[in-house]
């Protein structure tokens, strides 16, 4: 049973317009200058990019309080790059975490726990690579 769904409608592809059901989005699309088009708009691309790091850190804190460490605050950028596939694409995907209050090797073990159970994690493994990369900042100091 699914926790929950959602449903996104576009018309004109790359170069369109894009609507939730609920209308809480609506995106204009253009494909980027440096594919030749007219860019000013947001892409696939960047919206995959920002879904993906929005999901990457929940899952960061989730594993964080199920495991009751001592995270203080966590950013994460995903950088996704489209790559040429034979005759199609295909994604790369590199993820840089951010965290605080916690020592490298911590910081790093939350990072490879929160890539295992993060959903969009799970739904590229295997098809895309993903380069996961954690810096570990010191809590700041009362």
């Amino acid at each position: 049973m699914a926790l929950y769904t959602t449903q996104a409608r576009v018309t004109g592809g790359r170069a369109g317009h894009g609507e939730t059901s609920d209308g809480l989005l609506k995106v204009d699309l253009a494909l980027p200058k440096e594919l030749g088009g007219p860019g000013g708009a947001t892409n696939p691309e960047q919206l995959f990019a920002v879904g993906y790091a929005a999901c990457f850190e929940s899952a960061i804190r989730f594993v964080a309080r199920k495991q009751k460490l001592p995270l203080t605050d966590a950013s994460v950028t995903s950088t996704v790059s489209l790559l040429p596939h034979g005759e199609g694409f295909k994604l790369g995907v590199a993820l840089t975490a951010e965290t605080k209050g916690l020592d490298q090797a911590a910081a790093e073990a939350l990072v490879s726990a929160a890539h295992q159970i993060c959903p969009y994690s799970n739904a590229i493994k295997g098809n895309i690579e993903v380069a996961l990369s954690t810096v570990a900042l010191p809590a700041k100091a009362a």
